[in-house]
């Protein structure tokens, strides 16, 4: 999970070290607001909207973004701790625009509607840590089971296709249940910056992310891995004895929360790095 003082050290580091710039974080720090993404080449025509999606919890508030005709790929966007805003919304436009049906989701939704975070990814996390901790491995599960049911209900989503699902920092584990709720529907699991996806406890994300018939690319922060060395060796040896196919990889350079345009510690060539990752997945997972 993330660290607020952490996180300040590796902003005022990765500023230093000429990564990212003072202007660009005044750049982000409004409410979210984030840095442009670079244009997709080719990209389809897309149509967008938000929607509201009914849970056993309540009604979720989300964004839907497909190419404008056709069917394509379903896939689950989980933003992170500072949820659905601007930068998610970016993300899944051009994920879409590369031809994939995506719905991103506000996680909070049993308690505020979005944006949940005042300031986007330069909201202090200590005002989102309750938001955070209000979910669990039941409501992963439901909200998945709830918002993949939905994606399949879509004209716009292949019902021939596998489906995605993709999560970032305190979504990463989410991601990974995702697939153990839908088994036979979702395909491909890409983790960046998850936290927790390997711990003691019998119910662990990667424990029950290996029961599952997806294949996987997980993407680990250098600081990441530096505080749990151990993490990515159990993640290999688990997929490996379950005979699935996973890319797992530390970023170098790369600081937790270096993926969403609108991080403090935004890394644009690892970020392209991974996003390039996440599209070699898909095409090869959801064809």
């Amino acid at each position: 999970m993330c660290d607020q003082d952490r996180f300040e050290k590796d902003r005022q580091e990765y500023e230093a070290r000429g990564l990212v710039t003072r202007k660009q974080f005044g750049m982000i720090v409004g409410a979210g607001i984030a840095m442009m993404l670079p244009k997709v080449a080719n990209a389809a025509a897309v149509t967008e909207a938000d929607v509201t999606i009914k849970t056993p919890d309540g009604n979720a508030d989300c964004y839907f973004v497909h190419p404008a005709t056709g069917a394509a790929p379903g896939v689950l966007m989980w933003p992170d701790i500072f949820g659905l805003r601007p930068a998610f919304r970016q993300m899944a436009k051009r994920l879409a625009e590369s031809g994939y049906s995506v719905l991103t989701v506000n996680p909070f939704y049993r308690v505020k509607q979005a944006p949940t975070a005042e300031k986007g990814g330069a909201t202090p996390l200590q005002q989102l840590m309750p938001l955070a901790q209000g979910l669990n491995e039941t409501t992963h599960m439901t909200d998945a089971k709830a918002f993949i049911g939905w994606l399949d209900t879509q004209a716009s989503v292949a019902k021939n296709r596998k489906m995605g699902v993709q999560g970032y920092c305190m979504s990463g584990p989410i991601a990974f249940r995702t697939a153990a709720a839908m088994p036979d529907r979702v395909g491909a699991v890409a983790s960046f910056h998850g936290g927790g996806l390997v711990t003691t406890m019998p119910n662990s994300p990667h424990l029950q992310a290996s029961k599952t018939k997806a294949q996987f690319l997980i993407a680990i922060a250098e600081n990441d891995d530096a505080k749990a060395p151990t993490d990515k060796d159990t993640l290999k040896e688990t997929f490996a004895k379950a005979g699935m196919q996973a890319e797992i990889e530390v970023y170098a350079g790369a600081a937790h929360g270096w993926c969403p345009p609108d991080s403090q510690v935004y890394n644009e060539p690892q970020a392209e790095k991974a996003w390039g990752r996440l599209l070699a997945l898909y095409g090869k997972a959801l064809a």
